[in-house]
């Protein structure tokens, strides 16, 4: 009974983690620029088409809007 009871807990846990290491990405334009990938890196970085700024996301948005930058639904 025991042994089943661990299984399932494991099971569960298993299961209900989130993956913090994921990668969330969307696409931004502007009038002066081609598109581009704009991703939150797991470490919280933003990264544009794959390089990694060394910036934090949230701030690297933000500056991409005071520049007329769009980007999907942020």
């Amino acid at each position: 009974m025991k042994r089943t009871v661990l299984i399932c807990a494991s099971i569960l846990f298993f299961f209900s983690c989130e993956d913090d290491e994921g990668r969330t990405c969307t696409t931004c334009r502007s009038d002066q620029t081609a598109n581009f990938e704009l991703c939150r890196e797991g470490n919280g970085n933003a990264s544009v088409n794959g390089d990694d700024t060394n910036t934090p996301y949230d701030r690297y948005v933000e500056d991409l809007r005071e520049t007329g930058v769009s980007c999907g639904g942020i």
